[in-house]
């Protein structure tokens, strides 16, 4: 299959045991980069995106952000589906006694209620500041803005995590997707969109080159459908055994350089 776009996952994928984007990747991007468009697609926020953009020398190319919840071309929104504030509502309420950490993200804006342990270790992985203020007041801002969550985040104590996830799935299990990353987190999107639904909106809209063409990389479980959509589905050798079952290939770990090793010897 040749491979006219690239399509990769940030976390566990591209980014290396620091978080960080290696030499290598940044040196076979670059390479490519101006005949063979590199598209950054994850579950993060635009802000904690773009400045592994920059390190590429990709920001003109478009950002899938949240899971194919938001897509932005030339820093403008093209698509957007985000979570009502009469859910998030529901989920407040059932957190009336603060155990779990709810982030709330709405395009470029991430709110937490204080900055305890949770905010703190996000901040830190993301290099993104949020901003402090109530989920009520959230709620109540975007109800008369009409807005919602592109993204929310829960975090938290396994046992509090376990009682919030079995709260979501019996009362929204129809609704919204809910993606255990860790023990420890819930991240929540709706179910109607998917990395690969995002994929389709661009190549569709945007690029006019057909998904057979297309080259993705990923880990994890929100990765499984796109990876058997594109014409090549790469799997880090670190990916989850479902991931791993669906790739047409499997590269070395993210930490070894995998998404970077591909390109250096599948991509001209």
């Amino acid at each position: 299959m040749p491979h006219r776009i690239v399509f990769s996952d940030i976390d566990g994928t591209l980014l290396n045991s620091e978080r960080e984007l290696s030499e290598q990747t940044i040196a076979q991007i670059k390479r490519i980069k101006d005949t063979v468009p590199v598209i950054l697609i994850s579950s993060r926020m635009p802000s904690a995106m773009a400045h592994l953009q920059e390190e590429l020398e990709i920001t003109n190319q478009p950002l899938i952000c949240y899971n194919g919840g938001l897509i932005l071309v030339n820093n403008k929104t093209i698509h957007s589906t985000y979570i009502p504030t009469e859910i998030i509502s529901q989920v407040h309420e059932f957190n009336k006694d603060q155990k779990v950490h709810i982030s709330l993200y709405f395009n470029d804006e991430w709110f937490v209620p204080q900055m305890d342990f949770w905010a703190n270790r996000e901040a830190n992985n993301t290099k993104v500041t949020p901003i402090v203020r109530s989920t009520q007041s959230v709620i109540k801002e975007w109800e008369i803005t009409n807005k919602g969550a592109h993204k929310i985040m829960c975090m938290g104590e396994e046992l509090y995590i376990d009682k919030m996830y079995n709260f979501l799935e019996e009362t929204y299990g129809n609704i919204l997707h809910l993606y255990r990353s860790k023990s420890t987190y819930i991240e929540i999107a709706l179910k109607s969109i998917s990395k690969l639904t995002a994929i389709e909106i661009l190549l569709n809209s945007h690029f006019k080159i057909p998904i057979s063409d297309a080259v993705a990389f990923g880990d994890n479980y929100n990765d499984i459908a796109m990876l058997k959509a594109v014409g090549t589905g790469v799997a880090v050798a670190n990916a989850k055994p479902e991931t791993l079952k669906v790739a047409d290939v499997v590269t070395q770990s993210g930490k070894e350089n995998g998404v970077a090793t591909y390109i250096k010897n599948n991509i001209i």
